[in-house]
């Protein structure tokens, strides 16, 4: 084995590994000028030298500025405008989740120092529940003024409503300077029984730190980008929150609605309510300094439990009076047609809401049975001889009475008649020359002229010829027979 290391690109055909070892002087040097120690070394190849390797700083520093320009554009997809302000509150810079959370803590660390009653004394926008839409706000910045958009940077201001808890802040208030508080008196409506109707109580003036000017003053100093203000703390002149107009005019909505409080079956007022007794079922209610009317639906139950009494009804028949060629000569008795009340079950919820809206008529739903029309053929007869008045009606007797008619010379005139008039009362036979005078007959029925059936008061011999050709009668029947007669009625009369 040789201890030297072939030349690179050597045929392996070249090497013969019994010849003894030949030693290689350097290049240009005799063989015998080598020493024989250095003869005697083995000769190996150096190892080649690897290619240097390529500089890449460039690149890297290209993809450092690549990487950076790529965060500066997606920050600048959701980053707000530099300049952007919400109600006087920088928020430039920022995504919008964090520009809400700087307005709401810029609002909340606000302070308010009072002057004058309670002076010194300290109140935050935390203590007084100040309040904005702070997300909605930050998210109207950003779709205003995005970082992206360079003609939106430094942009109009992004106004905004900032709005005190009032109760938070009165408590507030109150807590700091009691003395200058004194409630004032809301106006109110209650029914007075004596006169039927719904009054006011008046209102009262109050004392009190104005609410309204300090959330308004709040506002212009957050606006001018100040996180502390001064405001007085004395004593103002405090208004009701329900005036006296206010309630008069729900006192009017009342009164107006009261009359015609009821039940209704179409048109009518079937069942009427009264006026006290609705009250009863109404209150009006002072709602934070708004008044409505509320009512009991448990009260209004107790007359809807009586509603089926008062409204179901059997139909009534028409009834008319005819001839005997069937034409009416009066409708004796109107159709009514028959009902009944429907599901009752919801009547006082429902009419409860109707009132509170002001309105107090309630329709209620019914089943109607329809009626039917009678005719009735009416007709009187008088036998002059029997001295006798008949009165039919279908061709059934319906009464019968003896009467006194015409004596001989003053006969009454026999025939077929209708009547045509009725007179309450009128004196007969007063006139100059005339045979007799009679005052105050009552209840003439007119079938022929000059003759009638009356009322007598001069004689009670009925039966027997008395008169001077009309019929005469008890009074009592003759009215019956004055009601009985329309116009038209057909009188027979013969002996």
């Amino acid at each position: 084995m040789t201890d030297l290391i072939s030349a690179p690109g050597a045929a392996e055909a070249h090497r013969d590994d019994s010849a003894p070892t030949a030693v290689l002087a350097p290049t240009g040097a005799p063989t015998e000028t080598v020493p024989p120690s250095t003869r005697e070394q083995p000769l190996a190849w150096a190892p080649i030298e690897p290619s240097p390797k390529k500089r890449r700083l460039g690149l890297w520093i290209g993809l450092g500025l690549g990487v950076i320009a790529i965060g500066a554009g997606a920050a600048s997809m959701i980053l707000i405008a530099p300049g952007t302000t919400v109600a006087g509150i920088p928020v430039g810079w920022m995504t919008p989740g964090a520009a809400a959370d700087a307005i709401n803590a810029h609002l909340a660390e606000t302070e308010v120092t009072l002057t004058g009653e309670g002076e010194g004394t300290v109140l935050t926008g935390t203590d007084l529940g100040v309040s904005v839409d702070a997300t909605a706000l930050a998210d109207t910045a950003f779709a205003e003024h995005p970082l992206w958009n360079l003609g939106a940077w430094m942009g109009d201001p992004v106004p905004a409503e900032i709005a005190f808890d009032s109760a938070k802040a009165t408590a507030a208030l109150r807590a700091a300077v009691p003395t200058s508080f004194d409630d004032p008196v809301d106006a109110g409506v209650v029914f007075d029984v004596a006169s039927g109707t719904f009054v006011i109580t008046p209102s009262e003036t109050g004392t009190g730190i104005d609410v309204a000017g300090l959330n308004a003053a709040f506002t212009e100093a957050v606006g001018e980008g100040r996180t502390t203000l001064e405001y007085s703390g004395d004593a103002a002149t405090a208004q009701p929150a329900v005036s006296d107009d206010d309630a008069t005019a729900t006192a009017s909505t009342l009164n107006t609605m009261l009359p015609a409080v009821g039940f209704y079956v179409g048109e009518e007022r079937t069942v009427p309510v009264d006026p006290a007794v609705a009250a009863s079922w109404l209150s009006v209610v002072d709602d934070d300094g708004q008044l409505r009317i509320e009512a009991d639906p448990q009260a209004i139950q107790a007359t809807v439990d009586g509603l089926p009494a008062l409204v179901d009804r059997a139909p009534v028949n028409a009834t008319n009076i005819v001839d005997s060629a069937g034409n009416v000569l009066r409708a004796e008795q109107e159709g009514v047609a028959g009902r009944a009340l429907g599901d009752t079950s919801d009547i006082a919820d429902q009419f409860a809401d109707k009132l509170a809206a002001g309105d107090g008529t309630f329709a209620l739903t019914v089943t109607e049975t329809p009626f039917e029309t009678v005719s009735l053929f009416r007709r009187i007869d008088i036998n002059l001889s029997s001295q006798r008045a008949v009165l039919y009606e279908n061709n059934e007797v319906v009464n019968s009475w003896a009467v006194s008619t015409g004596l001989p010379g003053t006969l009454t005139p026999t025939g077929n008649f209708k009547v045509f008039a009725h007179t309450r009362i009128q004196d007969m036979g007063c006139y100059e020359g005339a045979p007799y005078c009679t005052k105050d007959v009552p209840w003439i029925t007119w079938f022929a002229p000059n003759i009638g059936f009356h009322g007598t008061y001069w004689h009670n011999n009925f039966g027997q010829r008395m008169s001077h050709g009309c019929v005469n009668l008890p009074i009592d029947l003759a009215k019956y027979v004055y009601d009985w007669s329309p116009k038209g009625l057909e009188v027979a009369v013969h002996y």
